[in-house]
C-alpha cells in the first residue's frame, strides 16, 4: 500500500491547477455569535462540478499515461466523485463509466451525464456497488479511480488544505465531513506537513457513524447500507484512509439528521450559499458541541453543493 506524501500533494496541485478553482473563504458574524467561535468556511461547493472531489479526480485523470487514458476511467460513487471524475475525463477527452446507487440524488446523476459520464445503476449498498463495478470495469478496461482509497485522490484532496492554510492564518482546527475519508486523509497529510499544531476533526452523521465507531474501537467497522440524509457520507473507511484517520485525526463527532438539516438551513441563510446535507455535518457538530470549539479559529471545509432543489430535506 503506497501512502502518499506531501510531495505528492505539491505535484498534484501543479498538475490540477488549470482544471480547478482556488475556492473562497466565507464568514458569518451570526454563525460566529451562535457558536462562540471564529468560523472560516472554505467553499468547495464553488468548484465547477460543485464539489471538492474534482481535486482528486483531476489528479488521477491527468496523471494517466496516454495508453491508459485511451481506455478511459471508471469508478463507483454516490454522486460527487462520479460527477467530478466525469468532468475531469471530459476535459481530457477520454471515456468515463460510473456505477451509482439508483437512490442517488437526481441532481448528481444529471451532472454526471452533463459531463459525458455513462451511468450504470446499482442497489444502495457498498457490496452492490462494488460487485456491479467489477462487471463494468471488466467490460470497459477503464482505470479504476477509487472515490477515496487511492493515493492519487488523497493527494489531490490535500490541495484544499494547502490553500486553506495560505488563506487563513492561525487556525486552531479544521473540521471536515467523513465518509470514506478521502478529504480527511488529504487534510491530515497536508496539515501534518505544514501546520502540525492544527487539529483535524471529522464530522459524521449519527445514522452512518461507522468511522466514529472504528475510531473508538481501533479497527475498521464497515456498515454495508446505512441510511442518512447526508448521502455523500454512506461509504466506509478503507485501509489507506484508515491509516490517516488512525494516526492524525484528533476526534470524530456525530450529528443527527435533524441537526444536519438545521445546520444546512443556517448555512443557506447566513452564508448565502447552496450546500448539500453532507457539507452541513461540520457546522452541525460545532453547534452541538460548543464547548469544544468556543474561542477558537475553526476552519470548515464545505465539501459540496449538489442538491436536488425539488427535494430539499426540509420540505
Amino acid at each position: 500500500m503506497y501512502i502518499p506524501t506531501y510531495q505528492d500533494v505539491l505535484d498534484a496541485h501543479e498538475r490540477i491547477a488549470p482544471h480547478i478553482r482556488r475556492t473562497p473563504i466565507r464568514i458569518s458574524d451570526h454563525l460566529n455569535d451562535l457558536t462562540g467561535a471564529r468560523l472560516f468556511f472554505k467553499c468547495e461547493n464553488f468548484q465547477e462540478p460543485g464539489a471538492f472531489k474534482v481535486r482528486g479526480a483531476a489528479n488521477a485523470v491527468f496523471g494517466l499515461d496516454a495508453a491508459q487514458a485511451a481506455r478511459g476511467v471508471a469508478t463507483h460513487s454516490s454522486g460527487n466523485h462520479a460527477s467530478c471524475l466525469s468532468y475531469a475525463a471530459m476535459r481530457r477527452g477520454i471515456p468515463c463509466n460510473v456505477v451509482m446507487p439508483r437512490t442517488a440524488p437526481q441532481a448528481k446523476k444529471d451532472t454526471v451525464r452533463r459531463y459525458g459520464g455513462v451511468i450504470t445503476e446499482c442497489d444502495p449498498s457498498t457490496s452492490s456497488r462494488e460487485a456491479r463495478f467489477a462487471q463494468v470495469q471488466a467490460a470497459t478496461g477503464g482505470d479504476f479511480v477509487h472515490p477515496y482509497n487511492d493515493p492519487r485522490v488523497i493527494a489531490g484532496q490535500g490541495t484544499c488544505a494547502r490553500e486553506f492554510i495560505e488563506q487563513v492564518d492561525g487556525l486552531d482546527c479544521v473540521v471536515a465531513p467523513i465518509g470514506g475519508g478521502g478529504m480527511i486523509s488529504g487534510t491530515c497529510l497536508t496539515l501534518a506537513a505544514l501546520a502540525p499544531e492544527v487539529r483535524v476533526i471529522a464530522a459524521e452523521p449519527e445514522q452512518a457513524d461507522d468511522a466514529w465507531r472504528s475510531f473508538n474501537a481501533g479497527y475498521i467497522i464497515a456498515d454495508d447500507a446505512p441510511r442518512t440524509i447526508a448521502d455523500g457520507l454512506l461509504v466506509p473507511l478503507k485501509e489507506l484512509t484508515w491509516h490517516f484517520v488512525r494516526n492524525h485525526v484528533t476526534a470524530i463527532y456525530t450529528a443527527s439528521d435533524a441537526e444536519i438539516i438545521e445546520a444546512m438551513k443556517l448555512a443557506w441563510k447566513h452564508l448565502r450559499i447552496v450546500i448539500e446535507p453532507s457539507s452541513a455535518v461540520p457546522l452541525a457538530i460545532i453547534l452541538k458541541n460548543p464547548a469544544v470549539f468556543a474561542g477558537q479559529r475553526v476552519g470548515v471545509i464545505v465539501t459540496g453543493g449538489n442538491v436536488d432543489l425539488d427535494r430539499l430535506p426540509w420540505i
